[in-house]
């Protein structure tokens, strides 16, 4: 009798611990050096259907009229120029890029700077080019393909989101 009902009171536990749905969400963690204004809540609005397109005479991709960008028709890995453009902004304005790995959830700095090889968030931009507001050159790199989505910060304000395929 008493093996039946130890028997029977280690399959209530067992059943008991085997139907909890408690859900455990892991939590994003940005990397240390991550700009304060960068929250969490701006990577959760990232909407991956909204994708970059073609637009202009000068082959830019993405937002027309907010972001575009010159030499992202086709990304690499091995590293490339291109040219942002924001539209709607002071002329003198300081682009910050922050990248966002879909498919490994992860945060990357994606402006590069060749000759150092190092990453950076921001930099300065200059003024009017290609009928934008302000434009900035750079390098930039990417730890793996997969699909992007860069958000773009103006003077520490979430500006806009490009979202693209880098392979």
């Amino acid at each position: 009798m008493k093996i039946r009902l130890f028997v029977f009171c280690s399959l209530i536990v067992m059943l008991i611990g085997c139907t909890s749905e408690e859900v455990v969400e892991e939590k994003m963690i940005l990397p240390e050096n991550t700009p304060d204004f960068v929250k969490e809540s701006d990577i959760d609005a990232i909407s991956w259907d909204n994708k970059a397109v073609e637009f202009g005479r000068r082959y830019m991709i993405g937002n027309e009229n907010k972001t575009g960008i010159i030499g992202a028709d086709m990304p690499s890995l091995n590293g490339q120029k291109w040219m942002w453009h924001l539209w709607d902004v002071p002329s003198q304005v300081e682009l910050t890029v922050v990248g966002y790995h879909k498919e490994t959830d992860s945060v990357h700095q994606v402006l590069y700077e060749s000759e150092r090889k190092t990453h950076y968030w921001s930099k300065e931009m200059a003024g009017p080019n290609n009928g934008a507001d302000a434009h900035m050159p750079s390098n930039v790199k990417f730890p793996e393909s997969g699909e992007w989505a860069f958000l773009v910060y103006a003077d520490g304000e979430l500006y806009d989101i490009v979202v693209m395929e880098v392979s």
